[in-house]
């Protein structure tokens, strides 16, 4: 216990910065700015998909609690697991783990087909489904160049604008639906995170969302917008139980819907994982990727057990810990730790499914347009010809068509309602639909072609999830961290992508002369990771692989 204390006082300085355990007067401050900056995206998804099916009969009212209360206690397990990390679970670096926004749709489908435990049953499915598929990812990553992870994004950023106008509205089984104080509340708040970005510091700038969403709740209090009439039937402690509604069903063509999902959540998390090894001067191995997506599927079956969704590192933390410059796993196991403690609060869920609607469907816009932004910035990596045009294009068409069609009167009318049950669940989500269309379509214009047709002999990759933007290449990544990768394929990768230059000096298959040509461009990242490790190995690190002549 002693121990402890001192070691909550004093801290622990580690050989590797990303093992540091930082005082607790330095630790929770950190830890807290990244629970803010990641609050307003993870409670999103229990709002949406809570509220579909309380409107549907699945659930009642005060079960959104619960579905926040459980939002929440998860997040704080993965995130403990992923930073800590325990035997082959853990890619043990600072990465906060949240509800994906990628599963929202198909979610929805499946609890308004096949009931609420269909969705859990398919949850569970997906994380099983991420365990085993971890340690050979990477040779399916191929699959999901920029072009196809982007569209997909945009897909999902373009599908979630329906329900941001929903709650704008002051949702849509409402009487009095659209009247201007509702819209108005709803375009107020979106001005408040406007003003924000606009005006405030960068450290206020990370919680933007969460501050518009507190401001216009506030405001709305003398309109009587909000209802907190939940909040007094709630303690103020208590435990998140599994099954709370009851034993998931398996149904196979909602399993099918979310191992689709499970694959771009793979894939969203492997540029993060790539992203942040490179902000905190950490190798992102093979073996080390399997890990951190063994630690994703491992939440998402958590999740499916205490009936919360599908999760995945959040991008929006991984830009904080470039902005703060703070290396440590330690921050995002303080942070994991609160998240669980918050989890455990009902009255607090009860007040944040109290805000007003037209509240959140301001806040919605900024996010879930952050979203669709996001797939726009990763399609930017794209080298545009008519068949990749032709690829989003027809891809985006696909999946709004079970979004956006009506009657000749505007009524809204369900294009796959005369189809059967199995095709409905994976197709009615514009998601999946629009993720089938963009991989296969990819594959059919994007298969190896010759130089002369302009189009590139492997289609590139990365990975993107919201609100994120491009990071690098994740496939290229792990080959310029793996020391079985050719001396000339990292040539060809040093070349190509000055961004990989740090990972690749530290590859033991990188040859003298590349190591020379990489330092010879002046990146003073790669001096510095270089003076490094000569200090611990006393010069033998840049003399590697040099014959003795040289090293005289």
């Amino acid at each position: 216990m002693a121990s402890f204390v001192e070691l909550m006082k004093y801290g622990r300085r580690a050989e590797r910065p990303v093992d540091d355990i930082p005082p607790a007067h330095v630790l929770v401050p950190l830890a807290l700015q990244h629970v803010l900056a990641m609050y307003a995206g993870a409670v999103a998804v229990p709002l949406i998909v809570g509220g579909v099916m309380v409107k549907t009969g699945q659930l009642q009212s005060g079960d959104i609690v619960h579905l926040i209360m459980v939002d929440l206690f998860v997040a704080g397990i993965a995130t403990i697991i992923q930073a800590v990390g325990f035997w082959r679970f853990g890619v043990r670096l600072p990465l906060m783990q949240g509800v994906t926004f990628a599963a929202v749709s198909p979610m929805i489908t499946i609890g308004t087909t096949h009931g609420i435990t269909a969705i859990y049953g398919s949850v569970i499915a997906s994380g099983i489904f991420m365990m085993v598929l971890s340690p050979v990812y990477g040779r399916l990553i191929r699959f999901f160049p920029p072009l196809v992870t982007g569209t997909i994004i945009l897909i999902i950023g373009v599908s979630l604008m329906g329900v941001s106008a929903g709650w704008m509205g002051n949702g849509s089984s409402s009487k009095d639906f659209g009247e201007p104080k509702y819209v108005g509340m709803g375009f107020l708040t979106l001005l408040i995170i406007l003003l924000i970005e606009r005006f405030a510091p960068p450290a206020i700038r990370r919680i933007s969302i969460l501050l518009g969403l507190v401001i216009g709740t506030l405001i709305s209090i003398p309109f009587g917008m909000p209802d907190w009439s939940n909040v007094k039937h709630y303690g103020w402690i208590g435990v998140p139980h599994p099954f709370q509604f009851g034993t998931p069903t398996f149904q196979i063509s909602s399993i099918i819907s979310l191992l689709i999902v499970a694959i771009v959540i793979m894939t969203e998390t492997t540029g993060d994982i790539v992203a942040v090894g490179e902000i905190v001067d950490e190798k992102i191995t093979p073996r080390r990727l399997g890990d951190g997506l063994r630690a994703d599927g491992l939440g998402t079956v958590i999740g499916g057990i205490f009936n919360t969704f599908p999760y995945t590192a959040f991008a929006q933390n991984v830009g904080l810990v470039a902005i703060t410059g703070v290396r440590t796993r330690h921050v995002a196991t303080g942070a994991g730790v609160i998240l669980v403690l918050l989890g455990l609060l009902p009255k607090l869920a009860a007040v944040v499914e109290g805000i007003p609607q037209p509240v959140l469907g301001g806040a919605g816009i900024a996010l879930f347009g952050m979203v669709a932004a996001s797939g726009v910035r990763t399609l930017s990596k794209v080298r545009f010809n008519n068949s990749n045009i032709l690829v989003v294009a027809v891809s985006l068409g696909v999946a709004m068509l079970s979004e956006v069609a009506l009657s000749n009167d505007g009524t809204a009318l369900d294009i796959y309602g005369k189809f059967p049950d199995w095709f409905q669940t994976i197709f009615h989500s514009g998601i999946s639909a629009g993720a089938i269309c963009a991989i296969v379509l990819n594959l059919v214009f994007n298969q190896r072609r010759s130089p002369d047709d302009g189009a590139p002999v492997l289609p590139e990759t990365s990975a993107s999830d919201a609100p994120r933007g491009a990071y690098i290449d994740p496939r290229e990544a792990l080959e310029a961290a793996d020391p079985g990768t050719s001396a000339e394929k990292l040539r060809e990768l040093a070349e190509k992508y000055p961004d990989l230059h740090t990972i690749i000096v530290t590859n033991p298959a990188a040859d003298p002369e590349l190591c020379d040509w990489i330092r010879a461009q002046g990146d003073p990242k790669v001096d510095e990771i270089m003076t490094r490790w000569d200090d611990k190995t006393n010069g033998e690190f840049s003399r590697r692989g040099r014959a003795a002549d040289e090293q005289v």
